[in-house]
């Protein structure tokens, strides 16, 4: 398929404009999607006149950069006062406190024993826009290898959509349950590499800004993003849990939100980023702290597991 073809194809894609589930997973099923669409090109004569726009690139994974902690700081310093418009956000005390506290609480926390032979379980519940009139909503389990050398698994459960259509290129995303292979993918983060990040926050923020370096309206909305498609696998990792959230504080423009919701309706107390442009607020348990996804996407489980398609014990 040449490359003029993949493009058109690419146009059937949803909008990356308003993604509800984070990007890195959001990427993952439109990379998957896209797959699709190579494999049927064949049965879609009209490609060239369908709706919609360009995929985004795929995501990186964190650059192999060691940056001297006094460096690191220098960096952010100049970052912070680039003129990219944090310079003039206002940081609410109370919520840099409010990260602050949650850092403690990760940190406290055991880490979770992981073999290479294991993989991460993570599930979630969201919605993925298909068009202005096409907004479905899904449940999703992923199992991705520790080591990121064997392949995964991705199920889809379309809560709330279209019935199965024969030939309709979106039939992935049909009310129902769909599986997914994840391939092993250079792009993709892997578990282990996660283990290798820095966990002091000034070198860890460097870290992502470099990771990100390009990306998003400022470096600062990459990272904030960056740092929240991390936060759920970073559970099992209360060192570098923690220093997520601080690293987070160094952001200019948080405030806390007293009655947040996840996107399943649980309420807690939220943290909402002038970088953000307030459409993801991260909320958290009350009582314990414990991230419990967002407004867009709600986080409920993360685990070890031994076997694609395994559940974690209760």
């Amino acid at each position: 398929m040449n490359p003029e073809e993949r493009e058109e194809l690419a146009e059937l894609l949803p909008s990356p404009g308003e993604p509800v589930l984070t990007n890195d997973r959001h990427d993952l099923l439109k990379d998957h999607l896209m797959r699709e669409l190579t494999e049927r090109a064949p049965q879609l004569p009209d490609i060239a006149t369908a709706p919609g726009r360009r995929a985004s690139a795929p995501r990186r994974r964190f650059v192999a950069i060691a940056v001297p902690l006094v460096t690191a700081t220098a960096v952010i310093a100049a970052v912070l006062a680039d003129g990219s418009g944090s310079k003039n956000a206002t940081t609410d005390a109370d919520a840099v406190d409010l990260l602050h506290r949650i850092a403690a609480v990760a940190a406290a926390k055991e880490s979770v024993p992981v073999r290479d032979d294991q993989y991460v379980y993570v599930r979630t519940q969201g919605t993925m826009k298909f068009s202005d009139k096409d907004i479905r909503v899904l449940r999703e389990a992923s199992w991705t290898a520790v080591d990121g050398k064997r392949a995964g698994l991705r199920r889809i459960t379309v809560l709330e959509g279209p019935p199965f259509r024969a030939g309709d290129p979106f039939s992935s995303y049909s009310k129902g349950t769909h599986d997914m292979t994840l391939n092993p993918d250079p792009n993709v983060t892997t578990f282990r590499e996660l283990q290798e990040l820095p966990t002091d926050p000034d070198a860890l923020l460097q870290r992502i800004y470099a990771d990100t370096k390009g990306e998003g309206p400022t470096r600062e909305s990459a990272a904030l993003e960056k740092i929240g498609g991390m936060l759920p696998d970073a559970m099992l990792l209360p060192e570098l849990d923690a220093a997520l959230y601080r690293a987070a504080a160094k952001i200019p423009g948080v405030s806390v939100v007293a009655d947040a919701k996840d996107y399943t309706g649980r309420t807690g107390i939220g943290l909402s980023f002038k970088e953000r442009d307030g459409r993801t607020v991260w909320v958290f348990n009350k009582k314990s702290l414990d991230f419990m996804g967002s407004a867009d996407e709600a986080l409920l489980d993360v685990d070890v597991v031994d076997e694609t398609g395994e559940a974690p014990a209760a």
